[in-house]
């Protein structure tokens, strides 16, 4: 392993490393598909919900409470048929309430 004595951006780092390109796409990814539905999520509801991980065809949502986790289940379909439509493979939403 080679130490550098210089510091690097983290883009840089992350171009270089393979794992690290694969986490950054991950994240840009699910960052885009929580901006494609927010229409579809009601105006108070949006802050209390965040893109979380992708594990395949898999796709979490970060939930603040247990209530606006309630509401978002109910939305769980029409969510999962908007991404559909804009071209991701999206065959289960989780939800994950953060305490």
């Amino acid at each position: 392993m080679t130490r550098r004595h210089y510091a690097v951006s983290l883009q840089q780092a992350s171009e270089e490393s393979p794992t690290l390109a694969r986490l950054t796409a991950l994240t840009r990814d699910s960052s885009d598909r929580l901006k494609a539905i927010e229409k579809l999520i009601p105006v108070g509801l949006r802050p209390a919900i965040q893109a979380g991980p992708i594990d395949g065809d898999s796709w979490c949502l970060l939930v603040k409470s247990n209530a606006a986790a309630a509401k978002v289940r109910q939305l769980v379909p029409a969510l999962q048929a908007h991404l559909r439509s804009r071209g991701w493979e999206v065959n289960a939403i989780r939800l994950k309430v953060q305490t």
